[in-house]
């Protein structure tokens, strides 16, 4: 993820205070910049679904992140490229493929394809889906399922070590929605155990904290 930007280029304290209260009312450059692009996509009838940071917020977890995450279908990518490159998003770096800006918000937005492999990029079980029918509705913006979310990350995060926030994310996701051991059942079976590890750090977590308020 690129480092924060505050918007008017403004690095003061009061600066990243805004664009972080910005963010958890769902107003600033990164809701603009997806929503924006959630209406392109629809426009131009190109399958996608929002995912990381973003998905994250969506389905009820918000942690600041600055960059909008798009997955798509290789031919959705390129869609994108031919018919919106040029007209409202430029290339992040000469010869990048998959990574874009916003030219009114200057967000970057990270493509994945349907097909990849999270964390180290190796072929394991999971996968990045097809968006198609992998989505629910979050503000008129096409969200990935919770499960999914939860299947990409716990996949990420046990495969690159570089890649821990992930499996934290799940952690927390658990934590702040207090999700039910039984999604495990949705899960693959390659990411079950991890998910019922956390499942059971977090009820761990629940049972003494209800205990410290019952002495209190």
């Amino acid at each position: 993820m690129p480092a924060l930007r505050p918007p008017q280029n403004d690095f003061s304290f009061d600066g990243i205070l805004t664009l972080a209260g910005d963010f958890f009312m769902e107003k600033g450059g990164a809701y603009e910049t997806m929503r924006r692009l959630a209406q392109r996509l629809e426009s131009e009838k190109i399958e996608y679904a929002i995912i990381e940071g973003m998905a994250l917020a969506a389905h009820g977890y918000a942690r600041l992140t600055l960059d909008v995450d798009v997955l798509m279908t290789v031919e959705g990518l390129r869609t994108f490229r031919g018919r919106l490159v040029g007209r409202g998003y430029v290339p992040a770096f000469p010869g990048a493929q998959k990574a874009f800006r916003d030219t009114e918000s200057h967000i970057r937005i990270e493509i994945i394809t349907a097909g990849e492999f999270p964390g180290d990029g190796l072929p394991k079980p999971v996968a990045f889906p097809d968006p198609t029918g992998k989505t629910l509705t979050h503000g008129g913006v096409r969200v990935i399922t919770l499960e999914h979310l939860i299947e990409l990350k716990l996949a990420s995060g046990l495969s690159a070590p570089h890649r821990l926030r992930d499996v934290a994310d799940v952690q927390d996701l658990i934590m702040a929605l207090v999700l039910p051991l039984v999604l495990e059942e949705k899960l693959d079976q390659s990411v079950r155990a991890e998910y019922r590890r956390l499942w059971e750090i977090a009820q761990k977590a629940r049972e003494h904290s209800d205990q410290s308020e019952s002495i209190a």
